[in-house]
């Protein structure tokens, strides 16, 4: 189980917008530069984790960044689901 969630990196952000605004002693901006990257690639991988979920029926997999509820149903079987038209 993950032990951060996504909960935990927007406090991470808004601790590094804190600090940057911290007039006694403000962070560098190559350092919150450095945290925004690093934020930037989990928000991305959690976007490919939601897209697979969407694209799996909306099973529960990946790394549970999220604090979802479990889910109580069996995930689709492979090729079992249809694609939608587009509109």
């Amino acid at each position: 189980m993950a032990k951060n969630k996504m909960d935990d990196l927007r406090n991470h952000l808004f601790e590094t917008i804190e600090s940057l605004k911290d007039p006694d002693k403000p962070m560098e901006i190559e350092r919150a530069q450095a945290i925004s990257t690093v934020a930037q690639t989990i928000i991305n991988s959690a976007k490919v984790e939601v897209d697979l979920v969407k694209a799996v029926g909306g099973s529960r997999v990946g790394s549970q960044l999220f604090n979802l509820p479990e889910e109580t149903r069996d995930p689709p079987k492979l090729g079992s689901h249809k694609p939608q038209r587009p509109i």
